[in-house]
C-alpha cells in the first residue's frame, strides 16, 4: 500500500447552472421514465451516461427539427431564438434550465445588437453558448478564441466586447488592453461567471498544497482546460483524468498527499470514485 493521503477540493464541482438544469432532468425523468434533451446536459460523459441509463435521450438539432409533442430540455448553455420558434412550430414543449448568467448575457448581446453596436465576443467557436449567444445578433457578431485571429490593422475603431461566461478572466482583460493599446475604441462587458473565474484563485491556493494533483474533468469542457491550467502552472504534477481508471499508479510516491479537484461540469461522485481509487493504491 502507498498510504496516500488524499482530499477532495470541496468547492469543486457541479456550478449552480448545471445543478439546476440536472435536478429539472432528474424531475421528469421520474415522472415519466424518459426527457429529451438538446445537446449533452452537461460537458462530462460519466455524467451524461449516468443520466441517460435512468431515460435522458441526447439530440441535435438536426433530430430537434423532425421532433413534435414532445418536452426537450434547454441545458445551461442556452439556445438561440431560432430553437424557441422552431418549439413552437413543433409544438414542444421547452424545460428551460438556461443558466440565468447566460440568459443575462444573451439579453445584453441583444441590446447591443439592437443599437447597431459592432460586438466581438471572446469564445470558443462552435460552442453551445457561443451559438446561442451569436443568435441574438442573427450570427452578426464576431467570435474570436485568440487575439492572434483578429488582423487588428483591419479592425472597426470602435467596438463592442464580450466574452463566453466560462473563460479567462485574466486572458479577457489583456485581449482588452491588447486592443486599446492599438487606439480601438472598447465598449467592454465583463460577463466571465464569477463562480468560475473565482474558481482561478481557490485552485491556485488548493494546487500549492499537494505532491500530485489530479484534476478530474470531461475533455469536451472549455471551463475544465482553462482551470485544468491554473493547477498544473501551481503545480507541474497535475494529471488530467475524464474517471477513476485513467488514473495510474506510476505518478505516485508512497506518503504522497494527493489532491483532487475538477470543473464546474465535473460532478462529485465521480471526483469520490477517483479518491476511492487512490486510496487503494
Amino acid at each position: 500500500m502507498m498510504n496516500l493521503q488524499v482530499q477532495i477540493d470541496q468547492h469543486s464541482g457541479f456550478c449552480f447552472g448545471v445543478v439546476y438544469a440536472i435536478e429539472m432532468a432528474e424531475e421528469i425523468l421520474d415522472e415519466q421514465g424518459y426527457l429529451y434533451c438538446l445537446g449533452d446536459i452537461v460537458h462530462n460523459d460519466e455524467e451524461v451516461n449516468r443520466l441517460t441509463k435512468k431515460g435522458l435521450k441526447i439530440i441535435n438539432h438536426e433530430e430537434l427539427q423532425d421532433l413534435k409533442d414532445e418536452k426537450v430540455l434547454i441545458r445551461a448553455h442556452g439556445e438561440p431564438p431560432s430553437t424557441y420558434e422552431l418549439s413552437i412550430k413543433n409544438n414542444l414543449t421547452l424545460i428551460d434550465a438556461s443558466c440565468p448568467v447566460v440568459l443575462k448575457l444573451q439579453n445584453r448581446i441583444k441590446n447591443s445588437f439592437d443599437k447597431d453596436e459592432t460586438i466581438y465576443i471572446y469564445g470558443k467557436h462552435g460552442h453551445a453558448e457561443v451559438i446561442g449567444l451569436l443568435g441574438q445578433t442573427n450570427n452578426k457578431a464576431v467570435v474570436f478564441q485568440d487575439i492572434s485571429e483578429l488582423d487588428i490593422p483591419s479592425l472597426p475603431k470602435s467596438i463592442t466586447l464580450y466574452s463566453q461566461t466560462t473563460k479567462s478572466t485574466d486572458k479577457f482583460y489583456e485581449i482588452n488592453e491588447i486592443l486599446k493599446a492599438n487606439d480601438i475604441v472598447v465598449n467592454t462587458n465583463d460577463t466571465i461567471c464569477r463562480q468560475v473565474s473565482n474558481r482561478d484563485k481557490e485552485l491556485r491556493a488548493f494546487a500549492e498544497k499537494f505532491d500530485k494533483i489530479i484534476f478530474v474533468s470531461g475533455t469536451k469542457s472549455s471551463n475544465g482546460k482553462v482551470l485544468y491550467n491554473v493547477c498544473k502552472e501551481k503545480n507541474p504534477n497535475t494529471h488530467f483524468v475524464s474517471n477513476q481508471e485513467q488514473v495510474c499508479p506510476t505518478w505516485f510516491s508512497p506518503n504522497d498527499t494527493v489532491g483532487i479537484c475538477g470543473a464546474t461540469s465535473t460532478p462529485m461522485w465521480l471526483m469520490e470514485q477517483v479518491r476511492e481509487r487512490l486510496i487503494n493504491f
